[in-house]
């Protein structure tokens, strides 16, 4: 894997190493996860994080262990970072710190007293919500170590203040537990019990939120590192908190071989490979033990059938992982209804209110068979897919619905933003895309043809499909060239001056990278034309990918930035999605175009920002810098799809 690691420069320097984040998955939907410098910046860092009956509905629990060491001249050192709500650091531990690491995955910090130097390393027990933190004397001695535990127990998405209720915490043989929700487990645990107010989270404060919390100073463990190698160890788990899991040090080298094996399993061409890799196994959780969902984006997504359709070949297919990505399949097949893909939401409900995500379903499964050749379970899925289409023709909700005269696929209701462009502010959808978007018929198309494939090779008849297919693609390469040079992004929208179901229809020439689909899938509607594809990559190409609107719109945003409202009114207007590089690189590929150097910037981006991994947006103006999740699935998956299929 590519090395990350940090020297005191960056350590030391606050700004540098609290934007750098790094994420320890359990493989549930839980997590640890901080930044280089120890600073807890998000109201989502914590050491565990347990995840709900969702992963999106996940629990803070134990959120910092405090190192402070006792030097054998009484001297005491305090190895921690809080930022308050006065504007204080306090301590400042990450001055001390004279390297950060990530090695397989796993952080490690390595702090410098003078001639005492002491190494931390954490590790989440694979498969359940437990988190090993080991601290180990690597030079100097003997000191004193004490691990002040801050804990909570409240929804991820929140805080909890000091005006509430106390968290209840029970001391046991060897530490306490908390709320009754998880336990705590180290050497030479003293109770202490009070709150500690106005933490600030700085990044909650860059986006408009709550930035400030309360903690509760639970108590503290301790013990002697008399020689190098002696280590003070702390876990804390949830789940069943009377099955005690292996030794902290077991945890951190089980850790550490999974992951060895993960990467091996993928077969990597190269070091950036293997790092796409292991960030790719972060968002494939498992569900019970046949099962698997994937994490939309860390820390605050939960499952979305869109992310994970659009990541599949990344996630499963290029990761070794098929045998899972057909239970996956087949499990979210089951949800289909009036021929539509259920949405989990973050909510916790299902909703189906996507017109792409079944689309990318029929995607999914054609490209499953096609790479596996488990025809099998395209034979069973068969059916299924077949009503999808019958579904589509008929209509179905929203206004979805083939329009009988071009064989092209219309939607749109009032209020809804169906597309992956679905952001809303203040309930009203920003970019509605009413009508015939390029990339939901480029989609609908490849579906047809990928459905027809199927069909064949269960020895079905297909000329319906195929009808449909020629039909479509004749309509497309007719209507949605436009006079600009590049595809119209929507066909058939309703007139600025006009609502919903007025008189008036426009087509939408707005330079947006949607018509990357029209060339980039297995069965797209159109040749590339490179003449084109320089045109749109010369308004829309940056280093970590295509922005979604060109700068010389009237609506372009530039930074994605500020509050809630400021955010999503940006989100599809300028801002950078990483996820679309795969589209672009693909069409290059099939307009015979180099895209040798179009990797450079999104490599870098890998030790920039969620480190090992790729975040899911960016700023669309320079230096682009990284916004969103800093761990997004579809990201990560695009990038290592298209990597591989390059190689």
């Amino acid at each position: 894997m590519i090395d990350i690691h940090f020297g005191p420069q960056v350590c030391g320097d606050l700004t540098s190493a609290a934007s750098r984040e790094w994420l320890v998955p359990d493989g549930l939907g839980g997590y640890a996860m901080g930044t280089a410098a120890g600073l807890r910046t998000r109201r989502y860092h914590g050491l565990l994080v347990v995840p709900g009956e969702t992963p999106a509905s996940r629990q803070v629990g134990l959120v910092s262990l405090d190192p402070a060491v006792t030097l054998p001249s009484g001297a005491r050192v305090r190895l921690g970072a809080h930022e308050w709500s006065s504007g204080d650091v306090d301590p400042r531990g990450f001055e001390l710190l004279e390297r950060f690491d990530l090695v397989d995955g796993l952080p490690r910090w390595r702090w410098r007293i003078g001639a005492v130097v002491i190494e931390r390393e954490l590790a989440m027990l694979p498969g359940r919500s437990c988190v090993a933190v080991v601290h180990r004397l690597v030079a100097g001695g003997p000191v004193r170590l004490e691990l002040s535990a801050a804990c909570t127990w409240r929804d991820a998405h929140g805080e909890r203040r000091a005006d509430g209720p106390t968290p209840q915490v029970e001391s046991v043989a060897d530490g306490a537990v908390v709320e009754g929700a998880y336990r705590l487990a180290g050497p030479g645990w003293t109770p202490e019990g009070q709150w500690w107010l106005g933490v600030h989270h700085r990044e909650e404060a860059n986006r408009g939120l709550q930035p400030d919390e309360d903690l509760w100073y639970a108590g503290r463990f301790a013990g002697e590192l008399e020689r190098p190698g002696d280590t003070v160890s702390v876990r804390a788990w949830a789940g069943q908190l009377d099955l005690e899991p292996g030794p902290a040090e077991g945890i951190v080298a089980t850790a550490r071989r999974r992951n060895r094996q993960v990467v091996a399993t993928a077969k990597p061409a190269d070091d950036v490979e293997a790092t796409l890799a292991l960030a790719a196994d972060a968002f494939v959780v498992r569900t019970n033990d046949t099962a698997a969902d994937v994490v939309a984006g860390y820390p605050w997504f939960g499952a979305w059938s869109r992310d994970t359709m659009i990541s599949y070949e990344g996630l499963f297919l290029c990761t070794g992982r098929a045998d899972l990505g057909r239970a996956l399949l087949r499990s979210y097949a089951a949800t289909l209804s009036e021929g539509m893909l259920a949405n989990t939401a973050d909510t916790g409900r299902v909703e189906y209110n996507t017109v792409d995500g079944t689309l990318w379903f029929l995607h999914a499964v054609s490209r499953h068979v096609t790479v596996t050749g488990d025809t099998d379970l395209g034979d069973e899925l068969l059916p299924a897919l077949r009503a999808v289409i019958d579904a589509h023709v008929a209509g179905t909700r929203y206004g979805i619905a083939v329009d009988p005269a071009d064989g092209l696929l219309t939607q749109g209701a009032p209020g809804t933003a169906l597309t992956w462009m679905d952001a809303r502010v203040y309930g009203v959808p920003v970019t509605p895309r009413t009508g015939k978007p390029v990339e939901v018929n480029a989609l609908w198309i490849n579906g047809l043809a990928g459905l027809a494939e199927l069909a064949e090779l269960a020895g079905q008849d297909a000329d319906e499909l195929w009808r449909r297919h020629r039909q479509a693609t004749a309509s497309f390469r007719e209507r949605f060239p436009a006079p600009t040079g590049w595809l119209h992004d929507v066909l058939d929208a309703p007139a600025p001056a006009y609502p919903l179901g007025g008189a008036a229809l426009h087509d939408d020439d707005a330079l947006r990278p949607n018509q990357l689909l029209a060339w980039s899938l297995p069965f797209a509607p159109l040749e590339p034309d490179e003449t084109t594809l320089r045109r749109i990559a010369g308004g829309l190409l940056t280093p970590l990918g295509p922005r979604s609107l060109a700068p010389d719109a009237p609506e372009f945003v530039g930074r994605h930035r500020g509050g809630p409202a400021d955010r999503d009114g940006g989100y599809h207007q300028g801002t950078v999605w990483p996820w679309l590089l795969g589209p672009y690189v693909d069409a290059a590929h099939r307009g015979k175009m180099s895209v040798d150097d179009v990797f450079v910037g999104i490599e870098a981006h890998l030790t920039e920002y969620g480190l090992g991994s790729v975040s899911e947006t960016a700023d669309g103006v320079a230096p682009h810098a990284a916004t969103g999740c800093p761990f997004q699935a579809w990201s990560v998956a695009e990038l290592l799809r298209v990597r591989r299929k390059g190689q």
